[in-house]
């Protein structure tokens, strides 16, 4: 059966859907394409009166999806994604060769930089672009192929690896251990403590899990970015509770230090590779997979 021209949304219509959803606010989805608030809410509009349904519930705090509009994000997102790939594909060599990653800030900048020319030495046929920022980036709107990503892994419709092996642990600099003796854990709450507010786990859940009573000091300092809070420990400002993966390269050079045997870290899964579904079968993705996965193998053994 022939599908009519007019029963097919605009691919920028479906653009406009998808971030709306994704904010639920339609002046930051409209800033994130680059359009009017007006022009946003001119494509939900028509949306909506081709597919005949509210799609949103609007209210002066903002948009939130409709039952119709939750089923037809899940509908439309893998189509995007598909597509995305479709063109992927079809590119030139040339194109098929770069690389588009996107990276959580402080793993982008502690771990994958560092890394940046083992990569390029496994893979010289890679043209790597590096982008960071909190926010996680559509990859069809901006374009990328894999991202890294920090928090709880519930980014449906993509395809997630979890990085493993990654340990939450009290560090502090040679510097500040000289000044100021090896604490034991329960006298840990007396000393300077850098609160990392990023970390799904903090020092409150870690005096809590090894039955210690929480600190009664204010903090010496708090951060909301793991790589300013591991530089104000270095610097001996005091003990940071920070992820080992994080920390890796510190720890190698001795800037910084564990303070406790293994026993007292604990196990977070905070870190993850995540793509669209398909993407793991583009040769640049996989090349870059199978890389990663070495790399982390060859820091766990050192």
């Amino acid at each position: 059966m022939e599908i009519q021209k007019a029963a097919i949304p605009s691919i920028k219509a479906l653009q406009v859907f998808e971030q709306v959803a994704h904010f639920g606010n339609v002046a930051r989805a409209a800033e994130e394409l680059n359009i009017t608030p007006s022009a946003a809410s001119h494509q939900l509009a028509k949306l909506e009166k081709l597919v005949g349904n509210s799609l949103f519930n609007r209210s002066a705090k903002g948009v939130s999806l409709t039952l119709a509009g939750e089923t037809y994000l899940r509908e439309i997102s893998q189509l995007l994604l598909n597509l995305a790939q479709a063109t992927a594909q079809i590119r030139d060599e040339k194109e098929n060769n770069a690389l588009r990653i996107h990276c959580a800030p402080s793993f982008g900048l502690l771990w994958l930089l560092p890394r940046l020319k083992q990569l390029h030495e496994a893979c010289p046929e890679l043209n790597v672009t590096l982008s960071c920022s909190y926010e996680n980036l559509s990859f069809s709107r901006d374009n990328i192929d894999v991202a890294i990503r920090h928090g709880f892994p519930d980014w449906s419709p993509f395809d997630i690896k979890t990085i493993r092996d990654e340990f939450i642990t009290a560090m502090a600099s040679p510097d500040y251990l000289r000044r100021h003796p090896a604490p034991t854990p329960a006298a840990l709450a007396e000393h300077r403590l850098i609160l990392s507010e990023t970390p799904l786990i903090q020092w409150p859940q870690w005096f809590a899990a090894h039955h210690l009573p929480q600190p009664e000091r204010p903090w010496v300092f708090s951060f909301d970015r793991s790589y300013m809070s591991l530089q104000a420990a270095r610097l001996g400002h005091g003990v940071v509770l920070e992820s080992e993966l994080l920390a890796q390269d510190y720890l190698r050079d001795g800037s910084l230090v564990r303070l406790f045997p293994p026993a007292l870290s604990l196990p977070v899964s905070a870190h993850h590779l995540v793509y669209p579904r398909g993407f793991g079968q583009l040769a640049r993705v996989k090349r870059f997979l199978h890389w990663m996965q070495q790399a982390l193998d060859s820091d766990r053994v050192c």
